[in-house]
């Protein structure tokens, strides 16, 4: 059987830019018809979103989709709490490693892995301020150099 094709829908860029990336997860989000239509559509930002773990259960929070504009009385609240669908034990290790470990759960990408809606989470700490000037100093360094070794093989 193929594997299913992954299309990506919205993207997370400025979480690259806040945090430093330690683990990545796959989790499906239970999401309502409408919702799913408007994601096709690319209406969502995961801008200010983050993941919390209540009761045993993982939400993502501030995922904004935008309502389907077609969907009259059916649609949702675009920012209410969606359920993360993980195993549990990978959701207690969560828990775990936020709540003794200083890590937060932020939501870095959502697509669509076949039919079925997918949201990568990632485990992050917060940068400084300092260490995002030293991030930008890399990347400038490195664009340098690069353009460098492409006057340099003309």
């Amino acid at each position: 059987m193929p594997e299913p094709v992954q299309k990506q829908v919205a993207e997370n860029r400025k979480a690259r830019h806040d945090y430093f990336i330690s683990e990545r997860f796959e989790a499906g989000i239970e999401l309502r018809g409408t919702e799913v239509k408007s994601i096709r559509q690319g209406t969502v930002n995961l801008k200010d979103s983050f993941c919390a773990v209540k009761d045993g259960e993982l939400f993502v929070r501030g995922l904004h989709i935008s309502p389907y504009e077609k969907g009259n009385i059916f649609n949702a609240d675009p920012v209410r709490p969606r359920r993360l669908l993980m195993h549990k034990r990978e959701i207690r290790r969560l828990e775990a490693r936020v709540k003794l470990e200083g890590f937060t759960l932020i939501p870095l990408k959502i697509y669509f892995l076949g039919p079925r809606v997918k949201l990568e989470v990632a485990l992050c700490k917060g940068k400084k301020l300092h260490d995002k000037r030293e991030a930008e100093a890399g990347r400038a360094a490195r664009r340098e150099m690069e353009q460098l070794l492409k006057e340099k093989n003309r």
